[in-house]
């Protein structure tokens, strides 16, 4: 039979499938104790449910940059063959950004899954990031960027357009900060952030762009950790509304109300599968489901919350699983 990933090539969005939650620390304690969690959660459902970025922007002290970029790069090359890691580095403009690719991309890109880099402007500064990790070796490491200011976000598309980007994600608190007061810091808050025009604009924007070049739109953080009711809201509104496949974490409390949002629901993996398995059945014809005509551009669509789903760790229908058996689907494409 022939597998849906085959034969529902050429969809626009979804060209690259990641987990639904990227978590930050910058703490060498935390850093360690998110790639236990890591590996105890991939044993938990069955796949690895959320990216661990260390961070040596946040996380490295003014003038220890060096000593810990060396830290996480040990601790990259530490981590177990099944994790996922990645590193965020400097900006590209940092004094520090060319050690720390050198250090870390040269030496641990094979355990790296990517690299990403903050503030970044323009296509002139991926080109540049694109340089420093190709004269490190590392010309197979995906890149991902972080969108901070208005000037990039009115850039996004050909951000969003360059080969080796990956994923586009957006930085609230530089981009309020960014409008000279011109967006109260309610704009930073929980609520704020979904109701001002000028900051939704430009969630918006990142969406739109990745989604027209195949990447993946990953949404901020929210800091309001401790409310993890609210945080799930949120994560919904990102995920239902803002057209969001990937969010920040920065406690791991935040961990699960994020993947509980990205998920499928039971009902709608359940008509995904049927719809898929019955499409299977007619060699990819179109067919009739609940009154309702479907062929291969709504197929692509119910694949990609199969792969959601497998994604994170939700059950599905057991006549769907040999469609994952040997597929991996953060490596693959949807």
């Amino acid at each position: 039979m022939i597998h849906p990933r085959d034969i529902l090539l050429g969809a626009q969005a979804g060209a690259f499938a990641l987990p639904v939650c990227d978590h930050y620390s910058g703490v060498e304690a935390r850093m360690k104790k998110s790639l236990q969690l890591q590996a105890e959660m991939t044993e938990e459902f069955g796949t690895c449910v959320f990216d661990v970025t260390l961070d040596c922007e946040d996380g490295a002290p003014v003038g220890g940059e060096a000593d810990h970029a060396a830290l996480v790069t040990a601790l990259a090359l530490g981590a177990a063959p099944e994790a996922r890691v990645a590193v965020r580095v400097h900006p590209v403009d940092h004094p520090a950004f060319d050690a720390d690719v050198a250090t870390i991309a040269g030496q641990a890109a094979s355990k790296l899954v990517h690299l990403m880099v903050p503030k970044v402007e323009s296509v002139a500064d991926v080109q540049r990031a694109v340089a420093a990790m190709d004269a490190a070796g590392a010309t197979a490491l995906p890149l991902h960027v972080l969108i901070e200011s208005p000037a990039a976000v009115h850039r996004a598309f050909d951000i969003a357009a360059h080969p080796r980007v990956q994923s586009l994600s957006f930085g609230l608190m530089d981009f309020v900060s960014a409008h000279g007061g011109a967006i109260p810091a309610a704009g930073m808050s929980m609520a704020g952030q979904f109701s001002h025009p000028l900051v939704l604009r430009a969630k918006l924007e990142i969406a739109s762009a990745c989604h027209a070049h195949g990447k993946v739109p990953s949404h901020c953080v929210v800091t309001e950790f401790k409310d993890t009711q609210a945080l799930g809201q949120a994560a919904r509104t990102v995920a239902r509304e803002l057209g969001y496949t990937r969010m920040w974490s920065i406690h791991p409390d935040q961990i699960r109300p994020v993947l509980e949002a990205f998920a499928p629901r039971a009902d709608e993996i359940g008509e995904a599968a049927a719809i898929l398995l019955a499409a299977q059945r007619a060699d990819w014809a179109p067919v009739q489901h609940g009154g309702r005509l479907h062929d291969r551009a709504s197929y692509r669509f119910f694949w990609q919350v199969l792969v959601r789903a497998h994604a994170t760790g939700r059950p599905m229908p057991e006549e769907v699983t040999p469609f994952f058996a040997t597929m991996n689907v953060l490596a693959d494409r949807p």
